[in-house]
């Protein structure tokens, strides 16, 4: 039985890697759309947001198959739990690269506003985070995942800068504030997904210590 559940854990991690890896070509794919103004990549993330779609729900049955006929206790059962949650955010990011993909082809070819330099600064960190945490999960990595969490300040801090950034475009060039406000909507759908990866390392540091620690880096 010991045996069983081994090969299923087995299984069930290279279920977890294949949507991880999706979910962060995904993301950083839509990132260099908008840098790029390429619509053209915009509609393939679109696209294969579709395959991300149909991975979480095999994680997620997986999972459940694995509690339901093996009853795995102690650290089996938190990295069940874990991948459960982590499977989660995965899809959640897919979808916020997804809207950002949408900013893209809403922008359209005509590219009549540059792409505020916060939003490039906040992908960088936004993208290591994401590398990172999942780096954590498949190395056991506790030290990485106590990382991740701290960083989330930084994106949070790049943020509010955008709102500044945006103000002083609309009053210096109204005609283009409709495209400027779009790239604010982007910043908070990079900021969302650095909570996403910052749950993630939550649920990494509860799966290697067993220990329930959300919220401890918050003031």
């Amino acid at each position: 039985m010991a045996n069983i559940l081994e090969k299923e854990i087995s299984s069930l991690e290279k279920k977890i890697s294949t949507i991880s890896m999706k979910v962060e070509e995904n993301m950083n794919n839509a990132v260099n759309a908008l840098i790029k103004n390429d619509t053209n990549i915009a509609k393939q993330v679109i696209k294969d947001d579709n395959i991300i779609d149909n991975l979480e729900i095999e994680v997620e049955e997986k999972c459940l198959k694995i509690l339901a006929l093996h009853q795995p206790v102690a650290v089996d059962l938190r990295y069940i739990i874990s991948v459960l949650k982590i499977n989660n955010d995965l899809e959640r990011i897919g979808d916020l690269a997804g809207n950002i993909a949408d900013v893209v082809i809403y922008l359209g070819e005509e590219k009549k506003s540059e792409v505020p330099p916060t939003i490039p600064q906040m992908a960088e960190i936004v993208s290591e985070m994401l590398k990172e945490s999942l780096d954590a999960l498949f190395k056991k990595d506790i030290n990485k995942a106590i990382y991740i969490q701290k960083r989330d300040d930084d994106v949070d801090a790049l943020h509010s800068k955008m709102y500044k950034y945006i103000e002083d475009k609309i009053n210096n060039n109204k005609n283009s504030y409709m495209h400027d406000i779009r790239f604010l909507s982007v910043s908070r759908y990079l900021e969302r997904i650095a909570d996403h990866c910052t749950n993630i390392a939550e649920d990494v540091e509860y799966y290697i210590k067993g220990k329930i620690t959300r919220h401890h880096f918050d003031d």
